[in-house]
């Protein structure tokens, strides 16, 4: 099952690959790589599942991994097993083209600030050695 939590995702086209950060949290799925910012819907059915992405380009630059430079809508569907899942994607843009991608999902680590913070001593402090004049 395709948990809601936060993702590393990993995908390749046969003209390009990519990295970015998928969140996934009621139905939604929302996220970002270096060029593009995605949003949509998507739904869980067992190990399956089915999303509909819509990109938005953020920076200027290079082609996206289906090698065009404009938005795109995804189709995609895939299936999880654990804290990975393996999906396959086709831009409605790029008829034919397919991506493969992996989503690993992310351990939440504890906040710095939920550690107890250990009061400030200066005498615990190393001492330098004395210099002789």
């Amino acid at each position: 099952m395709l948990e809601d939590g936060t993702y590393a995702a990993w995908y390749s086209t046969p003209l390009d690959q990519g990295t970015g950060i998928v969140h996934v949290a009621d139905g939604q799925i929302w996220g970002r790589d270096s060029l593009m910012t995605y949003h949509g819907s998507c739904r869980v059915d067992g190990d399956r599942f089915t999303a509909t992405v819509s990109t938005k380009r953020h920076t200027d630059g290079r082609a996206t991994v289906f090698g065009v430079e404009d938005e795109l809508t995804l189709d995609i569907e895939g299936y999880s097993l654990g804290k990975i899942a393996r999906y396959t994607a086709t831009a409605r843009q790029v008829p034919g083209m397919i991506l493969h991608g992996t989503l690993i999902l992310t351990e939440q680590q504890p906040p710095a600030c939920a550690k107890q913070a250990q009061a400030f001593n200066p005498d615990k402090l190393p001492k330098l050695p004395k210099r002789s004049r």
